[in-house]
């Protein structure tokens, strides 16, 4: 079987004494292909790493996470336009708004959304979005800068139907990750009426790990949880979710 994980923060300070069995523990399980989501400056190092380690199998984005974006974010947003002068990335990601936390660096976020979506657009990149309590911030920014060269991804999706069908009109796939295996999760009762071909998997870890693991630190081999979950939603078989999610993530990345 070949997987992808589309979202998974490998080099993440939860893993430092078991990055490589946990790398190795995800490739047994089938999955071939990790797309790395930046947050900030101070991980660029820990990332390039992480691609060195395992040259194969890692895809690195570049990009301001929106709970990182503060007073200073310009020069982090310069840091990321260096970046890419530099070498190749295969998204600009993780990006967005989000509302849960803080509320404070609201016009910042927004506006940092809006230039990484510029550099995307420049670079001829997909987005990755991040959303926490900020769809309608979030659409709208996406309203405004919608059109062909807007394609990506919608990370971690939490919404509605109606949201979901509106993420996809932007040209997003759905990030569908630990969440869908939740029994509050909701997404798990409407999304067999959106189409397999709009969605990716993803595990977003060391964060929201599926049931039976959940609480527990989140780690890339979970995604066949994920995969068996979306499997019985969409009543076909795990091989064949596992191909389309892959080719989805292909149509996204370009890789």
């Amino acid at each position: 079987m070949n997987i992808t994980d589309t979202h998974t923060h490998l080099y993440s300070e939860a893993f430092d004494e078991d990055r490589s069995q946990v790398v190795e523990r995800a490739i047994a399980q089938g999955v071939k292909r990790f797309f790395i989501p930046a947050i900030d400056s101070t991980y660029t190092d820990s990332m390039l790493k992480l691609e060195s380690a395992y040259p194969e199998n890692i895809f690195l984005m570049t990009g301001l996470h929106p709970t990182h974006v503060k007073a200073d974010y310009e020069q982090e947003l310069e840091h990321v336009r260096d970046l890419l002068g530099q070498r190749k990335f295969y998204a600009i990601g993780e990006i967005g708004i989000d509302l849960y936390w803080d509320k404070t660096f609201l016009r910042q976020q927004q506006e940092a959304f809006k230039k990484q979506i510029h550099l995307a657009k420049e670079y001829q990149l997909p987005i990755v979005i991040h959303c926490r309590e900020a769809f309608n911030e979030v659409f709208e920014i996406l309203e405004e800068e919608k059109g062909e060269d807007l394609r990506g991804i919608f990370h971690c999706f939490t919404g509605t139907l109606e949201q979901a069908k509106q993420a996809i009109s932007y040209n997003m796939k759905l990030g569908i990750g630990g969440v869908v295996t939740f029994k509050n999760g909701k997404i798990d009762t409407f999304l067999n009426q959106i189409s397999l071909n709009d969605i990716v998997l993803e595990t977003d870890s060391p964060y929201l790990a599926p049931v039976p693991y959940r609480g527990k630190r989140n780690e890339s081999s979970y995604i066949v949880n994920v995969l068996d979950k979306v499997a019985a939603i969409y009543e076909r078989e795990a091989k064949e979710v596992a191909q389309i999610t892959t080719r989805n993530s292909e149509e996204v990345f370009g890789v």
